[in-house]
């Protein structure tokens, strides 16, 4: 059996939050693997956890990567500022094929474009992927995981931070289908009486006030935050309202577009462009305007921080590509990337994104907790990634054992494998969910 397979049995997928299944990166060519350790999310640090815990994993999953895409050259990105990190990677890959990049504190610096650019030089084609430039890249913490399939061991422990309002804020060990409520309890609880949380950071993450949501495979970590705190009630206007705001007051200043991290690498993103096409009410001239969306990263710059009168151009063009989609129209622009020649000196710091976004006073560290949390219940969500849902291999009161698979994706189609994390009894099975009960 060869890594991609064991990878795949092993229910790998994007831990940084893509979720994308890691066994078909594994199974085409490339010269080089990067392993993202980037982070560029304001308040999470579990990928500088994993980095500095986990140092030898993470190099031995860039190893096998490289061994198994044919690849000559492997690179760990790392901000310079996680000093604790940097150290550890760089005694992990002393004697090895594999170096560390320092990157710069910007956001985001942890896009597949931004980052493939910064260690290459290349550039990947408009709508492209970073295979298209000979490239695999993968989250550290997939790698861990994918070092962990090599020796047959599936994903069932998920990584991730819990940040915010919250007593003390750690990076914890969190079996997959562990509530939410859990993991802040574990830091601490709540220090708001009405907590909204941020699921995958402030920037890109989505808002939600159940505490009971399960983690999955792809949660990056949980910031909580007052109902009342600017980002919350920003994320929480509803869509209607987001664009009329948009068609009544944009005043096409062009501060979204020039700041835009795609637009500065070249690429024909221009969210003021989309915004102007919230006046248009015929479809067909609205969808000339979507265009200039189709190629946005939705890492929400534009609209946390860029915009001076707080409009919604992240949301306008997030719904011009859903319209685009639907259309079935895919980027048919310009082929050629030319970075700006301002590029650098437009990048955003952390910690003036931290001062916008009214989060400086939640920055603090938040560090590895040595003991996984141990929760008697989970929720096994059967759609934890890119791709099909999983069907279920279980049946209500069935026993299944710690690392037991309990649900496969369907055959022929992009999904993912899930497993039990402890032994357990089946206490449920829905159609989008597993219940289980930790046996004594």
């Amino acid at each position: 059996m060869n890594l991609a397979e064991r990878v795949q049995l092993a229910g790998v997928v994007g831990a940084g939050g893509g979720g994308f299944p890691a066994h078909v990166k594994l199974a085409a060519p490339a010269d080089t693997v990067i392993a993202n350790g980037a982070e560029c999310e304001p308040l999470l640090h579990k990928d500088g956890a994993v980095m500095e815990h986990f140092a030898a994993r993470v190099v031995r999953g860039v190893e096998l990567s490289m061994e198994a895409v044919g690849a000559a050259t492997g690179v760990i990105g790392i901000k310079a500022k996680n000093e604790h990190a940097v150290a550890a990677v760089q005694a992990a890959v002393a004697g090895t094929r594999v170096r560390v990049q320092l990157l710069g504190d910007y956001y985001p610096a942890g896009d597949e474009y931004d980052l493939v650019h910064e260690v290459t030089g290349r550039l990947i084609p408009p709508a492209g992927i970073p295979l298209n430039v000979g490239v695999v890249v993968n989250n550290v913490e997939t790698l861990v995981n994918i070092a962990e399939a090599a020796d047959s061991r599936p994903v069932i422990l998920k990584y991730l931070t819990v940040a915010g309002a919250v007593r003390t804020p750690m990076t914890v060990a969190a079996p997959v289908g562990t509530s939410l409520a859990e993991c802040i309890a574990a830091a601490g609880g709540a220090m708001t009486s009405d907590p909204v949380l941020l699921l995958g950071g402030a920037m890109m993450g989505e808002t939600t006030d159940r505490l009971d949501t399960p983690v999955t495979k792809m949660t990056t970590g949980v910031i909580v935050l007052p109902r009342d705190h600017p980002v919350v009630r920003r994320k929480l206007q509803p869509p209607a309202v987001q664009a009329r705001i948009g068609k009544s007051a944009c005043d096409q200043c062009r501060y979204c577009t020039e700041y835009c991290p795609r637009f500065l690498l070249g690429y024909m993103v221009e969210p003021h462009q989309v915004m102007r096409g919230l006046g248009f009410t015929v479809a067909t001239e609205s969808a000339r305007w979507n265009d200039w969306a189709a190629l946005c990263c939705s890492c929400g710059l534009c609209t946390l921080f860029a915009c001076p009168e707080q409009l919604f151009p992240k949301e306008a063009c997030d719904d011009a590509k859903t319209a685009l989609r639907a259309a079935g129209r895919k980027w048919s622009g310009p082929a050629t990337v030319t970075p700006h020649p301002v590029r650098e000196g437009r990048r955003v710091p952390i910690k003036t994104l931290l001062r916008r976004l009214d989060l400086y006073p939640y920055d603090s560290p938040a560090p590895l907790r040595a003991e996984p949390l141990a929760p008697a219940h989970v929720v096994l969500r059967l759609k934890q990634s890119a791709g099909a849902a999983a069907s279920p291999l279980v049946r209500p009161g069935e026993q299944v054992r710690t690392a037991q698979p309990v649900a496969e994706p369907p055959a022929g189609a992009l999904g993912a494998w899930l497993h039990a994390p402890f032994a357990a009894v089946v206490e449920a099975v829905t159609e989008t969910e597993l219940h289980l009960t930790r046996l004594p």
